[in-house]
């Protein structure tokens, strides 16, 4: 189950398999044709709760972890966590973020949900 993570505003590559944005809201000044993605699964992403609550502060990190994985749980969230593993099963896969932190975001703890970690 090849799962990459890369930024939206990243450069797409063909290594990249298919490109998932997991994030609720669209990345600000990109357009879709451009961010060439896949699929937009954000029902998938945290809520606007636990986003706004988060705001990427990095003491929050742990904390923030700790709920999206609650919220990933979810009876709500099954179907989508479903057809992201079958994508996987079937080639790569690379979860796209418009955040700047690269090692803590949504897509990093989605990751390892995915990875079964």
């Amino acid at each position: 189950m090849p799962i990459m993570l890369k930024r939206v505003y990243d450069p797409p590559e063909k290594s990249d398999g298919t490109r998932i944005l997991a994030d609720r809201l669209w990345p600000r000044g990109i357009s879709k044709e451009k961010a060439r993605v896949d699929a937009w699964l954000k029902e998938i992403a945290p809520s606007n709760e636990l986003r706004q609550w988060f705001g990427h502060k990095p003491e929050r990190w742990e904390e923030f972890q700790k709920r999206y994985r609650q919220e990933l749980q979810r009876t709500e969230r099954q179907e989508p966590l479903r057809h992201l593993r079958a994508l996987a099963r079937q080639g790569t896969v690379t979860l796209l973020f418009a955040a700047t932190d690269d090692e803590r975001n949504n897509a990093v703890v989605l990751a390892k949900v995915m990875k079964g970690k």
